[in-house]
């Protein structure tokens, strides 16, 4: 029978071996489905990936903003340093606000 046609048992090898590529080839596309069906697993997943990235992002803030302050005090210090040691701008600004706020004082006093 088969061995008149000139095929035998490799045939059937070869149908067996893709019935085998078949089936599991099936099993991963029913996997797959499953997987998008399973609606409350995906939205868990979702939002795991949602909570990491907020982590990821506020961490990423946290450690940027610790920077900028330290940069922020470095620049205090390095103003106060200069301030003390040349505090005569500071002076002149004083004796101006004060002087502009005695000015003030006249001309309302004399607009009564």
């Amino acid at each position: 029978m088969t061995a008149g046609n000139g095929r035998g048992s490799g045939d059937t090898e070869a149908l067996r071996e893709e019935i085998r590529r078949t089936r599991v080839e099936l099993g991963e596309t029913m996997e797959a489905l499953a997987a998008k069906a399973d609606v409350k697993a995906r939205l868990r997943s979702s939002a795991d990936q949602a909570k990491e990235r907020v982590r990821d992002q506020a961490a990423q803030t946290v450690s940027r903003l610790r920077g900028q302050a330290e940069l922020a005090r470095g620049q205090a210090r390095q103003r106060g340093a200069a301030v003390r040691r040349r505090p005569a701008p500071l002076v002149a600004l004083a004796a101006g606000a004060v002087a502009a706020a005695i000015v003030l004082v006249i001309v309302r006093g004399r607009q009564r």
